[in-house]
């Protein structure tokens, strides 16, 4: 009698914990699938622009690198949406990280620089065509209230790697050397690449049929809160483009910490946004989006500037906690997309939101390049005037009642 009580007992709680969490089966199943990943990818991911140093490429060439993987973000979007929409969840899963595999493999053997812009051609498969299936994910298996909760799982679960692994990347560098390193890191992620395509394959919702809707017609149902905030994003998204690639290369060639301090403060960052993550999805889907958003863009415009502002450890420290403030409101974003985004048209809707902000900002990271041969300096403190901007214009065009 006891024991059954106890069951039950066991059992309620099991429910309210999968509840409170939005652990719903098929979210789980992707969302474990982008910690797997990214358990993997972070081994080597922050550390590219060094990679491309190694291998020859200029502070140029870095910058122009990521303007190449803002291009591919943008451009990859679309069709992602549409082999989403088109195959069903699944199949689209399996395809992404199949070419994202073959990417790793490029990297690994590359000879010399150019060839990592080609492993970026493929390796983007997974971050982007497979964004808008995620978004999706979520869309289809949650209600409205418990999305943003959806979406804050899925993003704790993706930066938990970025504390720990970063970390064991920079004592991978540090002992191997940047090129064995990184190379030894590959060879990691591509066996956890096999294990998430076995994960993946059991994700059971299926396919609707593809609605004949073009990229003109999809643009057509978009909200025009959801254009708005489209907007805003896209100016924040270039305050973060035009330093995102750069700011390992300031902190380690000018401000001179370590390869593995560096990979120190990225886990510092990763923490700080996943402390700040539930209670935030959780009191977003109660009260409304556009606090927590506004937060995530005044971050966005205060990061770069606190990064050149820092003079020691603990200065820069706390830097990257802002760093990591800009993920609060994340969930709250994304979940707005995909309330705004018809059912019939929601990877596709996702794909192009993505295709717009993403081609919009893809010349960032290229005139950061620039400003830096100028000063170091320049384009962080460009990055947090632009930041400004675009949190003053979301504030004032998207209407709460359309973020709750």
């Amino acid at each position: 009698m006891l024991l059954a009580r106890d069951a039950v007992t066991v059992e309620k709680f099991r429910g309210k914990v999968v509840g409170y969490l939005s652990l719903e089966r098929n979210v789980s199943i992707a969302s474990a699938a982008v910690f797997i990943i990214a358990l993997g990818e972070e081994l080597w991911k922050k550390f590219l622009p060094k990679y491309l140093e190694a291998l020859g490429a200029t502070a140029g060439v870095v910058g122009v690198f990521g303007t190449a993987q803002d291009f591919f973000d943008a451009v990859y979007q679309y069709p992602g949406g549409w082999i989403a929409d088109r195959f069903g969840r699944r199949r689209a899963f399996l395809i992404f990280v199949t070419l994202a595999s073959t990417g790793y493999l490029v990297y690994l053997f590359s000879p010399s620089w150019p060839f990592l812009f080609l492993g970026l051609s493929l390796t983007m498969a997974w971050q982007s065509m497979a964004s808008p299936a995620m978004f999706s994910i979520i869309g289809d298996a949650l209600p409205r209230e418990r999305r943003a909760m959806g979406f804050t799982l899925q993003s704790i679960l993706k930066r938990i790697p970025i504390v720990i692994a970063p970390i064991l990347g920079g004592v991978l560098i540090a002992s191997l050397g940047v090129v064995k390193g990184i190379h030894v890191a590959l060879v990691i992620t591509l066996v956890l690449a096999v294990v998430t395509m076995w994960l993946l394959s059991r994700i059971t919702i299926t396919a609707n049929a593809l609605h004949p809707t073009g990229i003109v017609g999809v643009w057509r149902t978009f909200h025009n809160a959801l254009k708005r905030l489209l907007v805003s994003d896209v100016i924040i998204r270039t305050c973060e483009g035009m330093t995102g690639v750069l700011t390992i290369l300031y902190v380690t060639n000018v401000q001179r910490f370590t390869v593995k301090e560096y990979g120190t403060l990225v886990a510092i960052q990763m923490i700080t946004s996943i402390l700040v993550y539930l209670p935030a999805g959780k009191i977003a889907d109660r009260i409304g989006r556009k606090p927590f958003v506004i937060v995530t863009f005044l971050s966005f415009a205060s990061f770069p500037v606190a990064v050149i502002a820092a003079s020691s450890f603990a200065g820069i420290a706390v830097a990257f906690i802002i760093g990591g403030l800009r993920e609060i409101g994340e969930p709250a974003r994304k979940a707005m997309i995909v309330d705004f985004a018809e059912d019939d048209v929601r990877a596709r809707s996702v794909g192009l939101y993505y295709l717009v902000r993403s081609l919009s900002i893809t010349p960032a990271a290229a005139i950061g390049g620039l400003l830096w041969q100028i000063a170091p300096e320049i384009p962080f403190v460009v990055a947090g005037i632009i930041g400004m901007i675009g949190t003053v214009v979301f504030a004032l065009t998207v209407d709460e009642k359309y973020a709750s």
